[in-house]
């Protein structure tokens, strides 16, 4: 009987135990989803506060009106067409 009630408590502490380590894991495997979560949005913001600072460069919003099709006062816009017409 004596046996028996040493097995029956062992099963019950090995049980609590188990219990407290899938928590653990579980807790731990969140906690490393969410920095890399966190990880990926500072790589996201940085590379958006580069490309912010880039476009408020003189050379860059010259380069992208350009590429609109927009011309400096005074210049004279011409469109060349190509054998397709483009």
């Amino acid at each position: 009987m004596g046996r028996i009630g040493l097995l029956v408590v062992l099963a019950v502490v090995i049980g609590l135990y188990a219990n407290h380590a899938i928590s653990y894991l579980s807790a731990r495997a969140a906690s490393n989803r969410q920095h890399a979560i966190v990880s990926h949005l500072e790589h996201q913001n940085a590379y958006f506060e580069r490309r912010q600072r880039a476009l408020q460069s003189l050379p860059t919003i010259l380069a992208q009106a350009r590429r609109l099709g927009m011309v400096l006062p005074g210049e004279q816009p011409y469109a060349i067409i190509g054998k397709n017409g483009r």
